[in-house]
């Protein structure tokens, strides 16, 4: 089941205080330990690519609800509490330089068995679709890889958009991935829902794509000149002061990019690519070309694409800085005793315990196994 959802995710200065993420560190690595041992790595990456669940285990954890670092802490506690040998499984990546360190990570997993290569392949097709064919306005800043031993992954980024200091989470999983084009995520967490996105993995998007790799395929000397005649649409001229001028004008949302990666336009042209993916892939494809594109498809042949924000449900938890109330520390410690004795004795073969723990789902509001995005 697709998710999506809308969280004041703000960008809070400071750090996570060090009293809170030793603890939040084994906290996690029981947590995870226990859903491992009783379901298996893949469940475990199901529910990280669930963003309801997600922001629930921050919270969990003794987070902010309204926080970016709901995000980079909790992947960052993560990381440090995930491994092979404990696990089945680890997370590679992180916030800022951590994120660009992504593909050595993963190569180097060629050391377990794994496919580095393969795994690299993946993370940059998903940091360019959510880069580049989803145009949101939030530049992303973090980028964690979770893999299992079966090379199984799920992938939780977030970017920030600099004007609002407000935050946007993507969940994908190689579950539900069948492709990177066609609404490949699991789920979408954001601030606010946006007046216009152009959203290329829409299905609404479909003929926009296919108009648009068809253009490329055209010489790139015909693809300049439409980009020029669009460009003429949204520049000032006396057409304002005319009737009907709304039909002449583009809206701000649709303006046309100052520029286009020609050069990446003529390799597409001698390579011509197979499918939309493998444009949108390519090296020096970025933001602008794809939305120049997009642009000269809707104005120029009437393909238009989706400028519709994805992200669509609503809802909050609770957190660190007193809201709706202190963690309380002794409370915690005690709890990630218990944890970490629950899973113990789940090995030891005394499940007395874990029964105790399952029987506290009949308590749990169904909320997490029922809400839906609404369409």
């Amino acid at each position: 089941m697709k998710r999506a959802g809308v969280a004041d995710l703000k960008l809070h200065p400071g750090k996570a205080p060090h009293w809170l993420v030793k603890r939040m560190i084994p906290m996690a690595s029981a947590l995870c330990e226990f859903i491992v041992d009783e379901f298996g790595t893949a469940e475990l990456l199901r529910r990280l690519a669930d963003p309801v669940w997600f922001q629930a285990l921050s919270n969990v954890l003794g987070y902010d609800w309204d926080s970016s670092g709901s995000t980079t802490v909790t992947c960052g506690v993560l990381k440090s509490a995930l491994a092979f040998e404990t696990h089945n499984m680890v997370g590679i990546g992180g916030k800022g330089l951590a994120s660009k360190k992504v593909p050595e990570q993963l190569r180097a997993l060629e050391d377990y068995g794994l496919d580095g290569a393969g795994l690299v392949d993946i993370s940059k097709a998903v940091a360019k679709v959510d880069n580049a064919g989803v145009q949101d306005g939030y530049q992303l800043y973090q980028h964690l890889f979770f893999v299992d031993a079966e090379e199984n992954w799920t992938v939780v980024q977030q970017g920030m958009d600099f004007k609002n200091s407000d935050a946007r989470r993507y969940h994908w999983t190689a579950e539900e991935t069948t492709n990177f084009i066609d609404e490949p995520h699991t789920g979408l967490i954001s601030g606010e829902v946006k007046d216009s996105t152009l959203d290329m993995t829409s299905k609404l998007s479909d003929e926009c794509r296919k108009v648009s790799l068809d253009i490329v395929e055209e010489d790139p000397a015909r693809v300049r000149r439409y980009f020029e005649d669009v460009k003429a649409y949204g520049e000032t001229t006396l057409i304002p002061w005319m009737e009907n001028e709304e039909d002449t004008v583009l809206p701000s949302y649709k303006v046309c990019p100052t520029r286009m990666n020609w050069n990446a336009v003529r390799r597409a042209y001698e390579t011509q690519p197979e499918d939309y993916a493998g444009l949108l892939l390519m090296d020096g494809i970025g933001p602008a070309t794809i939305r120049g594109l997009s642009l000269i498809s809707e104005m120029i042949f009437g393909a238009a694409p989706s400028w519709s924000d994805p992200v669509r449900m609503c809802f909050a938890f609770g957190g660190k800085d007193g809201v709706p109330f202190p963690v309380p520390r002794k409370e915690y410690d005690k709890a990630i005793e218990f944890m970490e004795h629950a899973v113990n004795d789940a090995k030891m073969g005394r499940r007395e315990k874990v029964l105790g723990l399952k029987r506290l789902r009949k308590f749990a509001p169904p909320v997490l196994h029922s809400i839906k995005a609404n369409s």
